[in-house]
């Protein structure tokens, strides 16, 4: 309030000031909270130190590491170091219709930014007016009886000036809420090409792990029907009872039974990277992937918690709007002070075309004035309300922005020790699955087994096999999972 009264003594000496102090005085008034960007929280990691991760993996399987403290690259997708996964990525930013409407609201917001500047500034009209009228009125008492007004041509041509000088700050919050809220969908469009990057890895893993456990289907689907042909010929020889006939039969229908299911999952799959790269399913031909196509990043950066509020462009997306809200608390504020409006005018008139430049034709005018609210129902001062209200609803949606970030990193820290231990186990049980199922292929072969005892080994086999082909494709896309709660590392690239 001490600001706004400041304010209102300047703009009292205004009008008694000379021109160039005047524009001194009605500069950096601008009433209304500044903003001030809030503080890193004090939190120094993000998991307690029990429960912290552990990334070692076993059983032939690749290690990998955190490094704490250190920043993802610009193009951390590279770090999967597969060529068709570089190249879908660089489709999905140029042709994502997601991704083209953030360009285009930012766009628009930039715009609004340039718009609201205007208002430093002058307005300047220019006017050009010819018109045929009978009078004035006003001559009628000087004019003979019955005489009839004079019918006359009446041409003008001139130029106006108005300006606002901004004496409490109105057009300033009214710039800094735009260029607030244009550095908001600034962040939104990383954001979004975050996301999106995010995604395509996602779906591209999904694609490559769902071709895996469909060729791996097909593998059991192949032995089923060895091992059918074989009981055929054993129950024929009489080595082996009928009853074992319908078991191989019905083993190698319900292994046949899973095969479509995965090929949709797959179709959809590749459906969904369709549009993200920004083609219809229809026209899209997807790349051919293979989880050996994608080598796991083997060094993982994990940035600070103090510097991760300053890094992922949601938490910054928020903060900008919470530094909008306090512009718009600015602006609620100014439009509760006087306004003060100048303008003048400089025209040329006369009865005729050919008269507009001659001598005596000029016309010109100057007007300043004042206004200030004296009574709105109440209204400036509910708006104002509204606005801190606004202003205080945005710091709650910045906190638990940053609690959400922190969260999803905790989780995923947690899942990527998860993955490890997972993966290690699918591969030790598909190794000894493995072996089992040979031994008991020979021992059945060889008559010292039935058929049901190899059943039970296949089975276990092949879910062994389908569990690690689904352990390794979680932890490729917990990794990309890992460097998209980091914010990806695109400053990096914006600052080049």
């Amino acid at each position: 309030m001490a600001h706004g009264l400041e304010c209102m003594m300047n703009s009292a000496r205004l009008f008694a000031a000379p021109p160039a102090f005047a524009l001194g005085l009605l500069a950096g008034c601008a009433v209304g909270p500044r903003f001030v960007h809030p503080a890193a929280p004090n939190v120094a990691a993000y998991t307690r130190p029990a429960a912290a991760p552990r990334l070692i993996a076993g059983s032939g399987e690749p290690a990998q590491r955190l490094a704490m403290g250190e920043e993802p690259p610009a193009a951390w997708w590279h770090l999967f170091h597969c060529a068709s996964l570089d190249g879908l990525i660089e489709q999905a930013v140029a042709r994502n219709q997601t991704l083209e409407a953030a360009r285009t609201t930012l766009a628009e917001a930039q715009a609004a930014v340039s718009e609201a500047r205007g208002g430093y500034f002058p307005q300047i009209d220019l006017a050009a007016q010819a018109e045929r009228e009978r009078g004035p009125a006003f001559a009628l008492p000087l004019l003979p009886a019955r005489q009839r007004l004079p019918l006359y041509d009446l041409f003008s041509v001139g130029s106006s000036v108005s300006f606002a000088p901004d004496v409490f700050g109105l057009t300033a919050r009214n710039v800094e809420e735009r260029e607030a809220l244009a550095r908001m969908r600034q962040y939104e469009l990383q954001a979004a090409r975050l996301t999106l990057a995010g995604q395509v890895v996602a779906q591209s893993v999904a694609i490559a792990s769902l071709r895996l456990q469909i060729d791996t289907t097909e593998q059991i689907v192949a032995d089923d029907v060895r091992d059918l042909d074989l009981v055929r010929r054993k129950v024929a020889a009489g080595k082996a009872p009928r009853s074992d006939l319908p078991t191989a039969t019905v083993q190698l229908a319900t292994d046949r039974a899973r095969l479509p299911a995965l090929e949709q999952q797959r179709a959809v799959a590749e459906d969904a990277l369709a549009v993200l790269v920004g083609d219809a399913p229809a026209e899209w031909r997807e790349p051919s992937l293979s989880l050996a196509d994608f080598r796991l990043p083997a060094v993982l950066p994990v940035s600070l918690p103090s510097a991760l509020v300053h890094r992922r462009p949601d938490i910054l997306a928020t903060e900008a709007a919470m530094h909008a809200t306090s512009a718009a608390v600015g602006v609620a504020t100014a439009q509760m002070y006087p306004s003060v409006q100048l303008s003048a005018a400089l025209s040329t008139a006369a009865l005729t075309a050919d008269g507009l430049f001659g001598p005596g034709s000029g016309v010109w005018a100057l007007a300043g004035g004042v206004t200030a609210p004296l009574f709105h129902g109440g209204a400036l001062a509910a708006r104002r309300r509204e606005a801190v209200d606004a202003y205080r609803g945005s710091v709650a949606r910045y906190r638990q922005t940053v609690l959400l970030a922190f969260a999803q990193v905790a989780d995923t820290l947690r899942a990527l020790g998860h993955d490890a231990a997972s993966v290690t186990d699918e591969r030790a049980a598909e190794d000894a699955a493995g072996a089992a199922l040979a031994m008991q292929r020979a021992s059945y072969a060889a008559g010292r087994s039935n058929l049901l005892q190899l059943v039970d080994v296949e089975r276990s086999e092949r879910q062994a096999r389908l569990g690690h082909a689904r352990a390794t494709a979680q932890r490729l896309v917990d990794s990309a999972q890992l460097l998209v709660a980091m914010g990806g590392g695109w400053w990096q690239e914006s600052a080049r």
